[in-house]
């Protein structure tokens, strides 16, 4: 982590708003917007852009993906220009915990991917576009989306070391932790070799 050097009043604000930022259930607005059944209905259960595509929309998904992205860039660009880089990383991690218990929907939200990586491309973007290759690259192997999450979310922390973004290695750990806990279900699955592959059909 950088050195706090923002004051406290200063750095509540900015949590606070990424968190409200953090929150906004894109997927389940993409989903109206499109007439799809609500994501929170089918699948999972929860309202992230895999649980989208399910619907069968891919462009409602695609757009998910990349608005849920944002969130985590947004906070994080917005907080430093506003304040400094203590403020963005704990800007990110805020937008990053908005999305997996968003107040808008009784805390019941996503399970954090995107904004997890578009928070690791905000603070640090080598780091953040290793970590979206990395997820790709699980994903076209395997086909199983929380796999190559909890692949992408395990190798950034010491990946943020590797690429000379140390400064960034302790955030990017504890959203990691974060997503193994938000995916504890998937690894039940995927220990029992019960979890799905996207596209296929069962």
């Amino acid at each position: 982590m950088p050195p706090f050097e923002t004051t406290v009043p200063v750095l509540l604000i900015i949590a606070l708003a990424a968190f409200l930022l953090g929150g906004i259930p894109f997927g389940l607005v993409l989903a109206k917007a499109f007439g799809l059944p609500d994501p929170r209905s089918i699948g999972s259960g929860n309202i992230g852009a895999t649980n989208v595509l399910r619907t069968g929309s891919k462009p409602a998904a695609f757009a998910t993906l990349i608005l849920d992205s944002s969130k985590g860039l947004i906070a994080v660009l917005g907080a430093r220009a506003v304040a400094g880089e203590d403020a963005a990383q704990i800007a990110g991690l805020c937008a990053f915990l908005g999305h997996i218990f968003p107040v808008w929907l009784k805390f019941k939200g996503g399970k954090g991917v995107a904004t997890f990586l578009g928070t690791l491309l905000g603070i640090a973007p080598f780091l953040g576009l290793a970590a979206m290759a990395l997820w790709l690259v699980c994903f076209l192997l395997t086909r199983i989306s929380s796999l190559s999450a909890l692949v992408a979310a395990a190798c950034a922390p010491l990946t943020a070391v590797f690429l000379g973004a140390g400064h960034a290695s302790v955030v990017a750990f504890v959203m990691a932790l974060i997503v193994f806990w938000a995916h504890r279900a998937n690894l039940k699955r995927l220990r029992e070799g019960t979890e799905p592959r996207v596209g296929k059909k069962t």
